[in-house]
């Protein structure tokens, strides 16, 4: 009778294990270093820090001319312009004319209000959204949280591609990718939330 009773004691606990593991999987699926729309030109276009290759692939965009101006959100604070340019090897006519530095933001959520404050500052209707494959869910569901009416484009980096389909075989990805969903819930749950209590974003 106890053995009878600990398992059905345990199976709400399994079945909530059961349905975090199936939205892992889902939520792992639907990553993909592909670009769906890379020629298009946007409005703006925002590149949210964290690795180097993030900023190269947003001044490279802004160069070819997929943008009028570029923001760099979550810029670390007393890096100005001129140090990022020098640091990147990029023409600082280039920062001074067209890329913006943002150093308020110091997670996602807060590169999402960022974001949507230099967006309405400017107007723009649309906006390319340029950070890892990993980081892009969510960070495409707080930025549309806050800009319901702008056109997002999702541009992911990815530094290995194979390391982003097959991440089950990668050990050091493994603990990524869980970490990100974890937060990608809380995400939802904090957006659904705050909707439920009629809170601005």
């Amino acid at each position: 009778m106890r053995r009878a009773a600990r398992r059905w004691a345990l199976l709400p606990a399994v079945a909530v294990f059961a349905a975090w593991a199936a939205g892992l999987i889902v939520f792992a699926a639907g990553l993909t270093c592909l670009i769906d729309d890379p020629e298009s030109r946007t409005d703006g276009i925002a590149v949210f820090t964290g690795t180097s290759d993030r900023l190269f692939v947003g001044v490279d965009l802004l160069r070819a001319g997929r943008s009028q101006r570029l923001l760099i959100s979550g810029v670390q604070r007393g890096i100005d312009k001129q140090t990022l340019s020098n640091a990147m090897g990029q023409a600082q006519e280039l920062f001074d004319c067209c890329v913006d530095l943002g150093d308020a933001a110091l997670d996602t959520a807060g590169n999402a209000v960022e974001t949507a404050e230099w967006v309405s500052s400017h107007g723009y209707t649309s906006l390319r959204i340029v950070t890892s494959a990993y980081h892009m869910p969510r960070s495409l569901l707080e930025v549309r949280r806050r800009l319901p009416n702008v056109t997002l484009v999702p541009h992911p980096v990815c530094s290995d591609p194979n390391a982003v389909s097959r991440w089950w075989a990668h050990p050091a990805r493994i603990g990524t990718v869980m970490n990100e969903f974890n937060k990608y819930l809380i995400a939802i749950a904090r957006s659904r939330t705050m909707a439920m209590v009629g809170a601005e974003p």
